[in-house]
């Protein structure tokens, strides 16, 4: 078991981070010759190998973290880039690790924060808003032990906090304010980080969350508590396995499916395997059922046919591995944290695996030959189980008297053919168990559906560089009329845990049709455009940048998309080759 375990471990790493051998240079639109550039002490490392952790230590690097992270958004010598924050970090590490009581620390952590020189006082600092959905506070300082002139000195900070543009952030050169983090070093030089600068990855990393993330207060543990939680965790740290996997786990702590990472880089990729089975696999009802192969003629020599349900992969319960590994998957609901360990569960550095199965006519074992990416020519985990032909035309009829539409291959010039195509139609399918190709495509022709009034269907959730941690309400997103041009038939959305994303907030647009039904189930629960983090290592992810409310204020984040009538494939149509989706939408149409 511990072997199948520790292989299925690295197999996960890329599915949350991705190396990248390039350092960047990640700077402003307009260069600026910051004194930040200029330090180069810490370019090889931090020069801190080894901390030994008590419980002391524990809490005052947790609190070091916590002032570390405010001074980077709020002191307004570090948001003028007069100081590389990273190196002043590692400057200070050793004299704070050697500190014996809290007198000591504090008297630390005052000489540090008076070495910036005195904060002007700021006139341009606003209050937050009464109406804002998320309020920053600094109870985390007022609720310490520290003494009452260090408190005095971070209420201070707060109330004169840096504005306009800033080093490490930038918000404002976007219409949505998305975070852009820049000037981040991603320290590719060590092979395993040292112990200073796997600490620096905890706290760059958490305080992201933490003033940036507009959905840190659903996370199922609370935020403030996770840097008490991983600091020993990071100093404990042996290679750089085991440095990816307690990444990898932090990341999962935000419960958000667009902390997956997006790009596949050789090193890790190395770990996962570069070897796949000829077929794909889904949990469905439940079970890992084997649903396509990406090429056909494997079907015959390989073994196992479309609907036998695997029950174990080299000798162990697939429910046994999925629940060692969920913790690596950030998710923001488990349909989709499912979807995306799919994806990686039979793939190995090893040319075949072992898996137990069940079929209509039999159990038993069976040895699987496994393939490269390139000969199975397989679709990213993005394009889901529903791959379109993005040659052919996004839309067909599927009867005389129903139209059908992927946005997996949607062209803007598509719209205005799919309205004079479909126009005396009695319905109209839109298929989104997939990822809209044109933005742009689906925002025009989802006008097309909404008949007398413009409807409503999203705020947006917004930071704020200039007030960290506050998040306000943007205006109601509204899907205008299209003039006096209607569709009077049925419309059927198909939405799925694919459905991510983009593809959410296309279905939202289609739901403000006056004649709307999704039929589905639980979507990946993330709408909203996603910023790149990078952390030392060279590890690349990301983060939902933007919030969505619907128009009840309800939130998107973790609920995804509710269908109006529930509908799930089932093993016995995956047996079957129907789609029962589709079915269900072709019956809703037909029905008088």
């Amino acid at each position: 078991m511990k072997k199948t375990i520790t292989l299925l471990l690295s197999l996960v790493l890329t599915a949350v981070v991705g190396c990248t051998d390039d350092e960047p240079d990640i700077r402003t639109n307009q260069e600026i010759d910051y004194p930040a550039y200029a330090d180069k002490e810490f370019d090889n490392g931090s020069g801190i190998d080894y901390i030994e952790l008590n419980e002391q230590l524990t809490e005052n690097l947790v609190l070091l973290g916590r002032i570390w992270g405010f001074l980077k958004y709020h002191h307004p010598e570090v948001g003028k880039g007069n100081y590389n924050w990273d190196y002043e970090l590692f400057r200070i590490l050793p004299k704070y690790l050697q500190v014996n009581n809290t007198e000591e620390r504090d008297n630390v952590l005052s000489d540090w924060i008076e070495r910036y020189g005195e904060i002007p006082v700021c006139s341009t600092c606003s209050e937050t808003p009464p109406t804002a959905f998320i309020k920053p506070n600094l109870l985390w300082a007022e609720s310490s032990n520290m003494n009452n002139a260090l408190k005095a000195k971070i209420r201070e900070i707060y109330q004169n906090r840096h504005q306009g543009e800033h080093f490490y952030i930038r918000m404002d050169n976007n219409t949505n304010k998305v975070p852009e983090f820049l000037h981040e070093k991603v320290f590719t030089s060590m092979e395993c980080p040292d112990a200073g600068i796997r600490l620096l990855a905890l706290y760059r990393y958490w305080n992201m969350i933490h003033y940036f993330f507009p959905y840190k207060h659903l996370t199922d543990k609370n935020w403030d508590d996770i840097l008490q939680e991983y600091v020993p965790m990071l100093i404990s740290v042996e290679n750089r396995l085991d440095y990816d996997l307690v990444i990898s786990q932090l990341v999962a702590e935000t419960h958000d499916s667009h902390a997956n990472g997006f790009g596949i880089r050789l090193k890790l990729d190395e770990l996962r395997g570069y070897n796949y089975a000829p077929f794909q696999a889904r949990f469905i009802e439940g079970k890992f059922v084997v649903s396509r192969y990406y090429r056909p003629d494997l079907q015959v020599t390989t073994g196992l046919k479309v609907g036998d349900v695997i029950t174990h992969i080299n000798g162990e319960a697939v429910e046994t591995i999925v629940e060692n590994l969920k913790k690596y998957y950030p998710a923001s609901n488990e349909a989709e944290r499912l979807c995306f360990m799919s994806y990686d569960l039979l793939r190995s550095n090893q040319n075949s695996i072992t898996l137990n199965y069940t079929s209509k006519e039999q159990e038993g074992q069976i040895e699987v030959r496994l393939h490269s990416y390139f000969t199975l020519d397989m679709p990213s985990r993005y394009d889901g189980w529903y791959r379109v032909d993005k040659n052919k035309k996004c839309y067909r009829f599927l009867d005389e008297h129903i139209g059908y539409v992927t946005l997996a291959s949607i062209k803007d010039e598509d719209v205005y053919e799919i309205k004079n195509a479909f126009r005396n139609t009695k319905g109209i399918i839109i298929d989104i168990r997939n990822y809209p190709s044109s933005t742009e495509a689906y925002n025009s022709l989802s006008s097309y559906f909404v008949s007398s009034a413009s409807k409503p269907i999203a705020y947006h959730i917004r930071g704020n560089k200039d007030n960290p941690g506050e998040f306000t309400f943007s205006s109601m997103l509204i899907i205008p009329t299209d003039g006096n041009v209607f569709y009077k038939g049925k419309l059927i959305v198909l939405i799925n845990e694919i459905t991510f994303s983009n593809a959410e907030l296309a279905a939202m647009c289609y739901r403000a049709g006056s004649n709307t039904t999704i039929i589905g189930s639980t979507t990946a629960g993330a709408v909203g455009r996603n910023p790149t983090i990078v952390l030392p290592g060279g590890i690349t992810t990301t983060m939902t940048g933007i919030g969505f409310h619907f128009p009840d204020g309800t939130e998107t984040q973790r609920v995804g998309i509710v269908p109006d009538i529930w509908c799930e494939p089932t093993i016995e149509g995956i047996w079957e080759g129907r789609d029962e989706l589709l079915e269900m939408a072709i019956n809703l149409i037909n029905e008088e």
